[in-house]
């Protein structure tokens, strides 16, 4: 890749920072636009990458941080201001823009939404429009839809307190299938879109892991991974926003969007299974036995 092939990276965060890694162990040269110069920009530049300070919502930041760029990566926290960044992105890099590729970070379940569909999140809502928007644009868009990531805190820092605990997973998904992806997985994904935008162009990617389980089988995997017994305790939705989620701290929309995610976890929404990892990487998407497995120290504490 030449130099001139420089790649944005608006959304440094678990995928994108991981992305950024990725693509500067290629020599890729990458610019991460930051809302703030503190600790983790410090930690980017450390990687080699061009350090920006700009805001998603504001299109003059979004033109200066545009200037040279080849490729870019699209993702935000879950945000009210997903739509309008999504907008402001487009709309951009339509006038200023000279991009050979636009990866934009959506979620699956947009793959079963409509125009009318109500069952869904706000923030899911938004993804829906979000692609809407980059797809009228003419950009050259490829969209990446993960599922419920395995380094998401439901599977990660609350399995890891029940599991220490009680030596039980308690999350009320009742009788669902679930096939989550981990972080990296999906960071390789994007590292290779991005690394070579053209074939990709167009196409949506549906990012899970090798197969759909149960809760009670996912419990099975994490004891295999554990070496120690793990059951699965089925809590009730109302009872679990109230004692657990409602204390996490999190912003509303934000406890909104994870409680819709664990309905549709228990409605069985989320029994979804692609080899897109393995068809776009060459290698297979992690097992959820080989993720716990890896982080063991953790989950025990």
């Amino acid at each position: 890749m030449a130099a001139s092939d420089l790649v944005l990276i608006a959304g440094a965060g678990g995928v994108g920072s991981t992305v950024l890694e990725k693509l500067r162990a290629h020599d890729v040269p990458v610019r991460a636009m930051v809302r703030r110069d503190d600790d983790r920009a410090a930690a980017l530049r450390a990687l080699g990458a061009d350090v920006v300070l700009g805001d998603l919502t504001r299109p003059e930041t979004v033109a200066a941080a545009l200037d040279g760029v080849g490729a870019m990566y699209f993702a935000m926290p879950v945000s009210p201001d997903h739509l309008l960044a999504a907008t402001v992105v487009a709309s951009v890099a339509r006038e200023y823009g000279q991009l050979s590729g636009l990866v934009d970070m959506s979620q699956m379940t947009v793959s079963q939404m409509t125009a009318t569909s109500t069952d869904e999140s706000h923030q899911q809502r938004l993804h829906w429009l979000a692609e809407q928007v980059f797809n009228w644009s003419g950009l050259p868009v490829i969209h990446l839809r993960p599922t419920s990531f395995l380094d998401n805190p439901l599977f990660t820092t609350l399995a890891a307190m029940s599991i220490q605990k009680e030596g039980t997973i308690a999350l009320p998904f009742g009788t669902g299938r679930t096939s989550p992806v981990a972080v990296d997985d999906v960071a390789r994904v994007a590292t290779a879109v991005l690394r070579d935008p053209a074939p990709h162009v167009g196409h949506v990617y549906e990012l899970t892991g090798p197969r759909t389980v149960d809760m009670t089988q996912m419990a099975e995997e994490f004891s295999r991974a554990l070496g120690r017994p793990v059951t699965y305790t089925d809590v009730p939705l109302d009872l679990w926003r109230a004692e657990v989620l409602s204390k996490a701290g999190l912003p509303p929309h934000t406890e909104a969007h994870i409680a819709t995610m664990a309905r549709l976890h228990h409605e069985n929404r989320y029994d979804r299974a692609s080899d897109d990892v393995a068809r776009v990487t060459g290698t297979p998407a992690q097992t959820i036995e080989e993720f716990v497995a890896a982080r063991r120290d953790f989950y025990l504490g």
